[in-house]
């Protein structure tokens, strides 16, 4: 039986093969119910303010949020590598 990191690289790999903006929000539509595609939108916005210098306590008034997910989102911002997207896209 695969393992839950096979089926993470099969999630990666058909992510990638996407080719639009319309066909990736057709297919996170369909792979994720619309709270739990609410909340990734609101964690990668929580990534954004953060880089940006938001205050926390703004980051969770201004998302409707609790601090506890702006902190966790901090935390994992600072694990994540410099050559993600979002980072790329900060620098143009």
């Amino acid at each position: 039986m695969p393992s839950n990191g096979h089926y993470q690289a099969e999630l990666i790999d058909h992510l990638l093969s996407i080719d639009s903006p319309e066909a990736m929000d057709r297919a996170l539509a369909s792979l994720l119910t619309p709270a739990e595609y609410q909340e990734i939108s609101k964690r990668l916005q929580i990534f954004k303010l953060l880089r940006e210098g938001v205050p926390h306590r703004k980051i969770a008034e201004t998302l409707g949020v609790g601090i506890a997910t702006v902190s966790r989102g901090s935390r994992a911002l600072t694990t994540l590598p410099s050559s993600s997207p979002s980072s790329r896209n900060d620098a143009s």
